[in-house]
């Protein structure tokens, strides 16, 4: 019998997360569950830093469906398999898990709810194995975790891509401009694909499609000779030339297990390029983190609550060990087994690895079709 149960939410922020919170918590309420909520992701579960959640006058979760961010916040550095420490001024990875199930048992918590992508997901796996009854919730910007049609955070963030190349487009048509907007898109490319159909933009490259610049530079000429002096570029952060590689802007060494990897700048080499090449100003503009932030659109208010229903209807219903989805369009859940697909080592890395099971656009994909069938140049 469920009794009481707490909820993380981990990695980069999006829009949705309050609303999945939400949704377990007033599903919890209407069934004599209680709710709490672990601090920073991963860090507080370590830590054991949580709070009650109630959606009562004036309480921790009410009023929160349309607030961007997480309440109680979230972690990108938190590997506890394999977690940073300082020992005697040197840097040693431990696995502080067992630190972790100890808090749980202690606490009381009848399951664990984890919102957040495929790392996140992979370390609930993992706290399956020791025993920890665990629910997944799948959140990331990207829409690549595995088994799922779509995550919540993805649809407000081609949204603000959206509407920025609506505002690009004015620019570009009034001075003649090229316009590339670099968006996010670590490994996989659906904001960029997504929003450059929506946008109506006439190149897209996605990291899925290693592109040649000379493709690109042929439809901008293709445009001119039809009197159309502007274009507009959507470029995915991950995007890479043919032969070459993705754009690292830094490295950051937060801990084992993570992706520490900062991506950024391929929108600014590219407009160079296409300037030199075609003899048009060319301009980029980098949309960063005003993807992740503010309100959430309707389509993730009502996706998210869904997914934090299920997920606390799977709870009550004694199903553990897995990854609420969506499938064929309807709700549905897998086990966080099929999630991490080949990644199976304890504490292994997440992200774009041979092991890993992210979800990437597949050329077979409608969005790809559509594209190309409207002319849409992706490269390639």
């Amino acid at each position: 019998m469920i009794k009481k149960v707490a909820i993380l939410a981990n990695g980069g922020d999006v829009s949705g997360f309050n609303a999945v919170i939400r949704a377990i918590v007033k599903t919890a309420e209407n069934n004599g569950v209680e709710c709490y909520g672990f601090i920073d992701g991963y860090n507080g579960l370590l830590k054991n830093e949580y709070e009650k959640l109630s959606t009562a006058n004036d309480e921790h979760a009410s009023g929160i469906l349309p607030k961007g961010g997480s309440i109680i916040g979230s972690s990108t550095n938190a590997n506890v398999f394999n977690y940073k420490t300082i020992e005697n001024g040197e840097v040693v990875y431990k696995d502080l898990s067992d630190v972790c199930v100890e808090n749980i048992k202690k606490d009381g918590f009848d399951c664990l709810f984890t919102l957040g992508g495929d790392g996140t997901q992979k370390s609930a796996r993992d706290f399956s194995l020791k025993g920890i009854n665990v629910i997944g919730v799948p959140k990331t910007i990207d829409n690549d975790v595995a088994c799922t049609e779509i995550t919540f955070g993805y649809n407000t963030a081609v949204s603000v891509a959206t509407e920025a190349l609506d505002r690009l487009h004015t620019t570009g048509e009034t001075h003649h401009r090229i316009m590339v907007l670099e968006v996010m898109g670590r490994y996989a490319g659906w904001i960029a694909l997504e929003s450059a159909i929506a946008g109506g933009a006439d190149i897209a490259l996605i990291p899925e499609i290693p592109y040649d610049i000379n493709k690109a530079v042929e439809k901008i000429n293709s445009r001119k000779a039809k009197g159309k002096r502007f274009s507009i570029v959507v470029v995915a952060e991950g995007a890479l030339p043919k032969g070459g590689t993705i754009t690292v802007a830094n490295t950051r060494n937060n801990g084992a297990g993570v992706d520490n990897t900062k991506l950024g700048g391929i929108g600014q080499i590219v407009a160079k390029q296409l300037e030199e090449l075609t003899g048009l100003e060319a301009r980029n503009t980098t949309l960063g983190y005003m993807q992740r932030g503010g309100t959430p659109t309707a389509f993730d208010r009502v996706l998210s609550t869904k997914y934090g229903a299920k997920a606390m209807e799977l709870a009550l219903e004694g199903k553990f060990g897995v990854l609420t989805v969506i499938k064929d369009g309807r709700l549905n859940y897998v086990s966080l087994e099929d999630v991490v697909g080949n990644n199976k080592t304890i504490g292994a890395v997440s992200g774009n690895t041979a092991e890993s099971n992210i979800r990437k656009v597949n050329m077979d994909h409608d969005l790809v079709k559509t594209a190309r069938d409207i002319g849409i140049c992706l490269g390639d």
